[in-house]
């Protein structure tokens, strides 16, 4: 096994003030649209070999991730103007610290069991000039993800994981607020996925691990979103015994159900989009941290452009984490 494969990281964080808002302005929009609403899975957070569990012991693993989100499409994909000029932007960013614990003697059905938690701050902008809206929010902690069951499986040819992820309201919510770091709502997502390796020396993979996402209700309301199906994954090539992964990452994402905006409609006159869906495409590269050929740790960025959008934002996402076995 290389030693890039040995280590990666999902790390799960709330893209919660820009979309909110995006929910809110869109009904001050002329003709009365608004996009839906966004779910907790962050996508592109998995990658190459989404579908491997890391070793046994304990990884940490700080993170940056930011999406900046400048077209709204409709259900044929067409551009909603929001600003005439062009100016108006949505802009996510956080700031992640991720704890991966792989035991190494616990197993449930085969399988080795991982507990996973990633403690996320906020700090999230909403730009749109039309409205003469120009916002920033206090950084402040957004809702936590975490993994109470992850089972990993592997084999000469393949890897596979299983598990259920859930998402806790720990972030700030009120229905009308405009500084939320928080969705206001529980998520509970199970998955499953695999890496699958194209060669004996396992240098080419390929991944794909999917995320089924279900919501309660959002505080004080009884709006309730819709269920998200999200597929993330990569086909890529180590080098250098390990010491240097890349390829192409892609995520798609599906609103499967329809939001149900309850008796009380917060956006009464509004016309709903439709069931979202946004594809992403865009490079990988994973660096070892090894000076001397002492192995340190990883560094991993990637990046993705989207298309194919409907019923949401379009736009990039960036994602650089670093990643520290502990001894």
């Amino acid at each position: 096994m290389t030693i890039t494969s040995r280590f990666r990281v999902k790390a799960m964080t709330a893209r919660t003030l820009a979309i909110a808002n995006l929910c809110v302005f869109l009904v001050f929009a002329s003709d009365g649209a608004f996009a839906g609403f966004a779910g907790h899975n962050t996508k592109g957070d998995f990658a190459l070999q989404s579908g491997t569990q890391p070793p046994p012991g304990l990884l940490i693993a700080p993170m940056y991730y930011r999406y900046s989100g400048n077209t709204l499409r409709d259900s044929r994909g067409d551009k909603i103007s929001i600003d005439p000029d062009d100016r108006g932007s949505l802009d996510a960013n956080a700031y992640v610290l991720s704890f991966i614990w792989v035991s190494d003697d616990l197993k449930i059905l085969g399988g080795n069991y991982s507990f996973q938690a990633f403690p996320a701050l906020t700090d999230n902008t909403l730009e749109v000039p039309v409205l003469g809206l120009e916002e920033s929010v206090n950084i402040g902690f957004a809702d936590l993800y975490f993994q109470p069951i992850n089972l990993g499986w592997h084999t000469d040819r393949a890897d596979f994981i299983a598990g259920l992820g859930v998402t806790a309201p720990t972030g700030e919510y009120e229905p009308d607020g405009s500084d939320n770091t928080g969705l206001g709502m529980w998520s509970f997502e199970p998955f499953v996925g695999t890496t699958v390796y194209l060669d004996e020396a396992k240098s080419w993979s390929f991944a794909a691990t999917a995320f089924y996402e279900l919501h309660s209700e959002k505080k004080d309301t009884d709006i309730q979103v819709g269920d998200i199906l999200t597929i993330e994954g990569g086909l890529g090539k180590t080098f250098m015994e390990g010491a240097l992964s890349a390829g192409a990452a892609y995520y798609a994402q599906w609103k499967m159900t329809e939001d149900d905006l309850g008796r009380d409609n917060a956006f009464p006159g509004s016309r709903d989009l439709g069931k979202h869906r946004v594809y992403g495409l865009g490079p990988e590269v994973t660096i070892a941290v090894a000076p001397k050929g002492k192995l340190y740790g990883f560094i991993n960025a990637r990046y993705f452009w989207e298309f194919g959008t409907r019923s949401t934002l379009e736009g990039n996402t960036f994602v650089l984490t670093a990643m520290f076995p502990i001894p």
